[in-house]
């Protein structure tokens, strides 16, 4: 940019790779202290399935598996499972959770977040909605059918309508606004009973806990996602949280002095001011990430991360996550797919480029570490991933 002011400063991608890896608890010298910990650093960690968060964390420990994450979660509740960014299911840490809440509840309707499906309800529905779910489980946990009941005897019974599209039917209307309430602070998820979801109130996890007020609780999302994954743009940050550019553009604007402007590879982007320093050293380690990773959903740009090759095998339309990844040195090199047979796991690893002899070492630790955290025995095999995105 021949533009760019003298003082802006220009930060290498070895540099900021090599500290995404470090502050993502990726570098061999992680100094993460728990599961919550490490859930913080990673501003949340996408548990749609819960397995991939269990091992997106327990890679990030070196003595935890997924009976250590479940732990922290049901019985220490120092995590929290619940409606994260982009309306989707992620681990957060309790702690975090008046920050989490405040901001997620101030975010605008856009078209990539769930809040479509507000238009199934009016703006009062909504409200007795969330009113009615609070209550419910202000001392419980309830399924899904347990809830719609509770809810129906709360507000009525257009609450239960099957209208909202699902994956083999109709949900009642209700569930069209599950991630809103979740925002609000009204609903978290409840230990699994048996095959089904339970559903509770998240001050039983924080007893007392207030969402922090809307402004305030940006400002602090927006200094915590620069720390893990800065320099960023306004546009990454609104593709990472499922909101608007616009308002992504006019949200940093907002923050002033607290940004800074910093230029990688050949563009402009931000970090928390004074937040200029990287290692000195290059990225390095090696590491099977499982499906939607925080380190490849919230790091750009995508073209360093999925350097050649990888950026087709590696990516589902543009979006990140959708295959677990073969990272090395803080970039995308393979896909992998594991197969789950009785306590067997069956890992298949497809490599972009041929692993040298010390890689190949340390893939077979990376094998064997993955079976310790799902607590199974691991058979790794290189060769073709024939399974699709999401599979």
């Amino acid at each position: 940019m021949n533009d760019r002011p003298a003082e802006v400063p220009v930060l290498p991608w070895a540099g900021v790779s090599a500290r995404r890896l470090q502050r993502s608890s990726l570098a061999p010298t992680g100094t993460a202290t728990g599961p919550a910990d490490v859930v913080a650093r990673l501003c949340g960690a996408h548990a749609q399935v819960l397995s991939a968060a269990e091992l997106s964390v327990g890679l990030r420990l070196s003595d935890t598996t997924r009976a250590g994450v479940r732990e922290a979660l049901w019985t220490e509740r120092t995590l929290v499972k619940t409606y994260g960014p982009r309306g989707t299911v992620h681990l957060l840490p309790t702690r975090d959770l008046p920050m989490w809440t405040g901001a997620l509840s101030a975010l605008p309707p856009s078209s990539g977040n769930a809040r479509g499906g507000q238009q199934l309800l009016t703006p009062e529905q909504i409200e007795q909605v969330i009113a009615a779910v609070a209550d419910s489980l202000k001392d419980a946990e309830l399924t899904a059918d347990e809830l719609t009941e509770a809810i129906v005897e709360r507000t009525g019974s257009w609450a239960a309508d099957p209208v909202m599209e699902a994956f083999q039917g109709k949900w009642p209307r209700w569930r069209a606004v599950m991630d809103i309430a979740a925002n609000r602070g009204a609903l978290c998820f409840g230990e699994t009973r048996g095959r089904k979801a339970t559903y509770t109130n998240p001050h039983r996890w924080l007893p007392g806990f207030t969402p922090l007020e809307g402004p305030a609780a940006l400002a602090a999302l927006v200094t915590s996602y620069l720390h893990a994954f800065g320099p960023a743009t306004p546009q990454h940050f609104a593709r990472w949280l499922a909101a608007p550019r616009r308002w992504a553009t006019d949200l940093f604007a907002s923050l002033g002095d607290a940004l800074q402007e910093v230029e990688l590879a050949g563009e402009r982007a931000w970090v928390v001011a004074g937040d200029t320093d990287v290692p000195d050293g290059p990225p390095r380690g090696l590491v099977l990430l499982p499906y939607f990773d925080a380190y490849v959903v919230g790091c750009h740009p995508r073209a360093l991360l999925y350097p050649g090759a990888a950026s087709e095998r590696a990516l589902a339309a543009g979006q990140a996550g959708n295959f677990p990844v073969l990272l090395v040195d803080g970039e995308v090199a393979g896909v992998w797919h594991q197969r789950r047979s009785g306590k067997k796991l069956f890992i298949t690893v497809e490599e972009i480029t041929p692993l040298t002899g010390v890689r190949r070492k340390e893939l077979d630790e990376q094998a064997a570490r993955v079976g310790e955290i799902l607590e199974g025995r691991t058979e790794l095999t290189l060769a073709k991933v024939t399974v699709g995105p999401h599979a």
